[in-house]
């Protein structure tokens, strides 16, 4: 059965408004389509409080009428649910090569949606990259700029001045002293979260990916290097520091292949995007996104298959490592890797039986592929942003 996440409960103290405005959304949400006595009940607020609201509400676009549903006595309650074309949301994720966009409706419908490469990641090169995008992606969804609730930046991390700035290729160097924040507020010129590129991917798994009946699960993230997203129980794991999931710079084996960040034999050299160009590189292939990967894996390129058949054991130690530390439903992998390659990462993959997930009872598979694609973290991005228009902030009073 699908889980549903509770909805909160709203208060009768006109103090409140914009709260129980957001509860009353939050169970359109939630309930799909629903009468205003029905609202009443699940939220706890009057039934003239929750009228309303509704009538503000179809005032300014923000519902529709979805029928009416006949219950006893009396006229059939009008039914209500949520228009998704009256707010939508920009999801941006920069990587070290390239800025992807998407242009999200309130029912989770991608508008539209964009690519570009960078060959120069500094933060000012980046931000007039990102302006560019946003007008590029709004005139191909053929939306108004007004309809954008706001923009959900995504980044790799880490975030702030660790032992792991500016290490290598998957990260974005120069930006340790920068406020992404204001950089990208000034840019875009509209409300602005900036997240991990690793919880911005669990977030998309779970709006309309394997995820969607799931309360706790891992998400393998590849994007230039390789991170980790752990939803636990509802709630994601960030860390002291917003860093949580640094998973490419998990050392797997001790004296391995030299890293960026001046450890041996990380993670991040055996299994990312990274790590294969650099393998196609010394055998003189050079490729540029996921399409041209693509391409040379259905051509059967003998030092792609190499590599794919190299990286399967590092990844399995990992996830069994996963396993056994977040107890989690399920692990997904997805992000920048073509489908092909990750369904074929997952078939050769030996799962170890010495692992908490084997086990008789299981509802899901220890491993699947993620259903976002390419467009995750950006999707997630989206996803975050109309996430905070349903999600009351302050408690009831």
């Amino acid at each position: 059965m699908k889980s549903i996440s509770p909805i909160h409960v709203g208060s009768n103290a006109e103090r409140t408004k914009l709260h129980n405005r957001q509860v009353v959304l939050q169970c359109l949400r939630t309930l799909q389509t629903a009468g205003r006595a029905q609202i009443a009940r699940a939220s706890k607020l009057s039934t003239q409080t929750v009228s309303n609201i509704i009538s503000e509400l179809q005032s300014e676009g923000w519902l529709l009428e979805a029928g009416r549903v006949s219950k006893g006595r009396g006229l059939p309650a009008i039914q209500y649910s949520i228009r998704p074309t009256a707010a939508t949301a920009l999801g941006m994720e920069i990587r070290s090569d390239a800025v992807f966009a998407a242009v999200v409706d309130l029912a989770g419908n991608t508008l539209a949606s964009d690519r570009t490469p960078v060959t120069d990641s500094r933060p000012e090169r980046v931000a007039a990259a990102v302006s560019k995008m946003k007008s590029s992606v709004i005139d191909k969804a053929k939306i108004p700029a007004s309809s954008l609730l706001g923009a959900g930046i995504v980044m790799p991390g880490p975030f702030g001045r660790v032992g792991l700035s500016d290490a290598g290729q998957s990260t974005l160097v120069g930006w340790h002293d920068v406020d992404p924040q204001a950089l990208f507020s000034r840019a875009l010129n509209i409300p602005v979260v900036i997240e991990h590129d690793t919880i911005a991917a669990v977030f998309a798994e779970r709006v309309s990916g394997h995820a969607i009946d799931l309360d706790s699960y891992a998400f393998i993230y590849f994007g230039t290097g390789i991170g980790l997203g752990v939803m636990a129980n509802g709630q994601v794991l960030r860390g002291a520091f917003g860093n949580a999931g640094e998973l490419g710079h998990v050392v797997i084996e001790r004296g391995g292949n030299p890293c960026a960040c001046g450890n041996s034999g990380c993670l991040e050299t055996y299994v990312s995007r990274f790590s294969l160009h650099k393998h196609l590189a010394k055998n003189n292939i050079y490729v540029s996104d996921g399409n041209e990967l693509e391409a040379l894996y259905d051509a059967g390129n003998p030092h792609l298959n190499d590599w794919l058949d190299h990286a399967s054991a590092p990844l399995a130690q990992v996830i069994g490592m996963v396993e056994n530390l977040f107890d989690p439903q399920s692990i997904i992998l997805g992000g920048a890797m073509p489908a092909p390659l990750l369904d074929y990462l997952i078939s050769q993959i030996t799962l170890a039986p010495g692992s908490i997930a084997d086990r008789s009872d299981r509802l899901t598979p220890r491993v699947v592929r993620g259903k976002s694609g390419r467009m995750t973290a950006a999707l997630g991005g989206a996803a975050i942003i109309i996430n905070e228009l349903f999600v009351p902030r302050i408690a009831a009073a």
